[in-house]
């Protein structure tokens, strides 16, 4: 239990003290307007209170991620709670507070063009089909992962076999159809109402659940706070434990978020607690679940055990239901259905926001926002059909890899304003290496063996670290005031 605490405290000191660094690096600006000011619209510009927009945040970036992932991560045993700790300090929140804080400084641009700006126009257009894939992916991932959860508890009364799997699909259709009343109304009316409540009994129910792992007596980490791989089916630690517990320690997908609430921050100070902050409380909630992965079940053999029956959605549901009771378990649940949701739902809305910044398309009238969001969601629609596993391997790997971009792309924004780079370019070199070494390794990939791998994983960052040194020497450094939509080629 110490030891859990321990980690609580890294993450904040870690906010207390390296985010003033960061921050610092970027050169927030109080006197400096912010886009909710210059360029209010009553629909995707609206400026907010920074309390209720920190909560937005925290819930739109806080999907399936910081609680499968991290549940799945616990596989590998305590060397997860180390990862999701230094990586949401020294990445996560640096690679969170830079998509925000260029967003802000771009007019709030979505992050292609924030790419573009600072690694060219090959990058931007890269981006923008890549950024739209990944967002598709999570809001299909984000509808079929509550709508499993949502079946297993409210079934409409249906009987037999395949009643959970049609339970499933009616809750897939109604969750989808909230998706696309919330994707295309003003930012203000769902989204601004309703996500700071949502947000509170998020974190009710997660540290609910941790207090009664405490009650009920059961013992933190049974395996002992060892940093040996305890995966039980000896998948290697590298690369896989990186990319597995994505958004509980860094995530590409929080670069597509952090532009909504770019829109509608009233002050550049407010972006340290909001965009750096959320992602250290994503991280206190990717921790408590690891610890329930590691600590009700005793072992990774039991765990293992668990997921085979049902996956993460039936592990959520037992602990859930074990510490909490019914009452205060489907409350918990409740509470872990509404984080993927409430991440669909925007993940849907930032893609229609990426093609309408790419097509020029203005979206203050309802009809241009209907004809990006129907086919949107036909797409998405179409990839439901697809089995869960096969798109979360997909997701967590484009994840991964669309993260490494936006932090080699605020290296470069540091470059450019005469700043120091490492804050970026280091985690931005470490996550190059977990990218390219998963796709040499995984089946996804080219399938290579593990030595091979690693060999070819080191290189790529090697190259790629020394190409942007080089890119770097060439590039002219600009004042603050000079930031815009200008792009470096």
């Amino acid at each position: 239990m110490f030891y859990f605490f321990i980690a609580v405290a890294a993450l904040l000191i870690g906010y207390a003290v390296y985010s003033k660094v960061v921050e610092r690096a970027f050169g927030a600006d109080h006197c400096r307007a912010t886009p909710a000011c210059t360029m209010e619209d009553g629909v995707d510009y609206v400026k907010m209170d920074p309390k209720k927009v920190y909560l937005i945040q925290l819930l739109n970036i806080a999907g399936l991620g910081p609680i499968f992932g991290p549940i799945l991560g616990a596989l590998y045993g305590p060397a997860a709670l180390v990862w999701i700790v230094i990586g949401s300090i020294f990445a996560g929140a640096v690679h969170d507070y830079f998509a925000g804080m260029m967003s802000v400084r771009y007019q709030g641009k979505s992050i292609p063009d924030a790419v573009g700006y600072n690694l060219g126009k090959f990058a931007k257009q890269f981006m923008n089909i890549f950024a739209v894939v990944l967002l598709l992916l999570v809001g299909v991932v984000f509808v079929l992962g509550p709508a499993k959860l949502l079946a297993v508890k409210i079934d409409f009364g249906l009987d037999g076999e395949g009643a959970v799997a049609t339970a499933t699909m009616i809750w897939t259709a109604i969750i989808f159809g909230y998706y696309f009343i919330a994707t295309i109304l003003p930012v203000d009316k769902i989204i601004g109402r309703l996500y700071p409540l949502f947000a509170v009994v998020l974190l009710v129910m997660a540290f609910g659940l941790t207090i009664m792992l405490i009650v009920k007596g059961y013992d933190f980490y049974p395996q002992g706070l060892t940093l040996e791989n305890l995966h039980p089916k000896e998948l290697p630690m590298w690369p896989l434990m990186f990319i597995t517990i994505a958004c509980g320690a860094i995530s590409g997908f929080h670069a597509t978020q952090s532009p909504l609430m770019a829109r509608c921050i009233p002050d550049e100070r407010c972006g340290r607690p909001i965009f750096y902050g959320a992602m250290i409380g994503e991280g206190v909630i990717a921790l408590i679940w690891a610890t329930l992965g590691m600590s009700f079940f005793h072992t990774p053999a039991e765990l293992q055990a668990a997921l085979a029956n049902g996956g993460p959605a039936a592990v959520v549901d037992t602990v859930s239901m074990t510490l909490m009771g019914p009452i205060g378990g489907f409350l918990a649940v409740i509470g872990v259905i509404v984080l993927p949701i409430t991440s669909g739902d925007t993940a849907f809305r930032s893609a229609r926001l990426i093609i309408a910044d790419f097509i020029k398309l203005p979206q203050k009238a309802p009809v241009k926002r209907l004809l990006i969001a129907v086919p949107l969601f036909v797409v998405g629609y179409a990839i439901t059909k697809t089995e869960f596993a096969v798109i979360w391997r997909y997701f967590g790997f484009s994840n991964q890899t669309m993260a490494t971009i936006v932090l080699w792309a605020s290296a470069m924004y540091l470059v450019r304003h005469g700043k120091a780079h490492w804050l970026a370019s280091i985690p931005a070199t470490f996550m190059t290496a977990v990218c390219a070494t998963y796709l040499a390794y995984a089946k996804i990939g080219f399938g290579l063996s593990m030595e091979i791998a690693q060999i070819i994983g080191i290189a790529v960052a090697a190259a790629v670290a020394v190409l942007f040194l080089v890119k770097s020497r060439t590039v002219t450094v600009e004042p603050d005031a000079a930031d815009g939509p200008g792009e470096i080629g």
